[in-house]
C-alpha cells in the first residue's frame, strides 16, 4: 500500500469513527435522554483529537496546548445548554430556538476570547 493510500485509509477511519460517535449519541438520545446526554457529555471528540494528533505528530506540546484551549472554550459553549432548553420550554419552535442559542453562544465565544486576551491567556 502506498503512503498516500495509507493516509487516505487513516482519514476515512477517523471520519467513520467520529460519525459513529455522533450517531450513537443520537440513537441513545432517542431511547434515554440520560444515556444520550452522558455519552454526549464525555469529551470523546477531544480524546479522539488528542489520539489523532499524537499518532500523526507525536507532539505532546501541541496536545497540551489543544487541551488548554478546549478547557477555556468549553466554558463558552455552556450557555447553549441552558438557553436552548429554556427557549423550548417557553414555546419557541425548535429551529428558531436552536438558531438563537447558537447566535448567543457564538457571541459568548467572541467575548470569552476577548477576556482571555486581556488576561494574557493564550489559547
Amino acid at each position: 500500500m502506498t503512503a498516500g493510500a495509507a493516509a487516505m485509509l487513516q482519514y476515512v477511519f477517523k471520519v467513520l469513527l467520529s460519525a459513529i460517535v455522533v450517531v450513537a449519541v443520537s440513537e441513545l438520545g432517542k431511547r434515554s435522554s440520560l444515556w444520550g446526554a452522558l455519552l454526549a457529555s464525555l469529551p470523546l471528540t477531544s480524546l479522539l483529537a488528542f489520539i489523532w494528533l499524537y499518532r500523526d505528530t507525536g507532539n505532546v506540546a501541541a496536545i497540551a496546548a489543544l487541551s488548554t484551549g478546549i478547557f477555556w472554550l468549553v466554558l463558552a459553549s455552556l450557555p447553549l445548554f441552558l438557553i436552548l432548553p429554556a427557549l423550548l420550554r417557553h414555546g419557541v419552535a425548535f429551529w428558531p430556538a436552536l438558531g438563537l442559542a447558537c447566535v448567543v453562544t457564538v457571541g459568548v465565544y467572541f467575548a470569552l476570547v476577548q477576556v482571555l486576551e486581556r488576561l494574557d491567556v493564550r489559547i
